[in-house]
């Protein structure tokens, strides 16, 4: 089995990729959410574009390895966790550099959970309503993200209490990193 070099958190939003960072913190990886990534480019080249566009607009213009390109750069060589992979070519270019030893965890929750979840928290990119809803997921899912999801390593539900889906996070995060 290669050494681990990162792993990789994906699912749709709404889904638990914040938790599993939070649940995962006391094993001691560091990590890169590749949300940041987008938002410091964003700023970077001062534009005021919702998040989403524009990071549709630069897989556009740069290819749809672009995120992950700019990711790599912010890691130190240390295992790793990579937060909110969203496309297969993502998964691919984290693969020409890491090899065998990225590991990809899919987080799974119902749209209704997520829907619900995303209306909670407020954030600039909450859904306004279903159909907004809707679009996102498509949004995400015409990036590859669902092929990302099928072809996971290993997939960790999220239908239970918080603290139950933290234990499963740590459980599969320790299984992936072969302790």
């Amino acid at each position: 089995m290669a050494e681990l070099r990162a792993i990789i958190s994906a699912g749709m939003p709404g889904s638990g990729k914040e938790e599993f960072l939070i649940a995962t913190e006391p094993l001691g990886l560091p990590n890169v959410r590749m949300g940041d990534v987008v938002r410091d480019e964003k700023r970077r080249q001062g534009l005021s574009s919702p998040t989403g566009d524009f990071a549709h607009r630069e897989r556009e213009l740069h290819g749809d390895d672009i995120w992950a390109l700019r990711t790599l750069e912010r890691l130190d060589g240390r295992p790793t966790i990579i937060d909110g992979c969203r496309s297969h070519a993502e998964v691919e270019a984290f693969r020409r550099i890491l090899g065998d030893g990225l590991k990809v965890i899919a987080l799974h929750s119902d749209p209704e959970t997520r829907y619900l979840r995303l209306k909670a928290r407020g954030r600039e990119d909450a859904p306004t309503d279903r159909m907004d809803f809707h679009a996102r997921d498509e949004r995400e899912m015409s990036w590859g993200l669902a092929k990302v999801i099928a072809l996971a390593d290993e997939m960790i539900v999220n239908d239970t209490t918080l603290e139950e889906f933290h234990l499963r996070c740590v459980e599969t995060a320790r299984m992936v990193m072969g302790d």
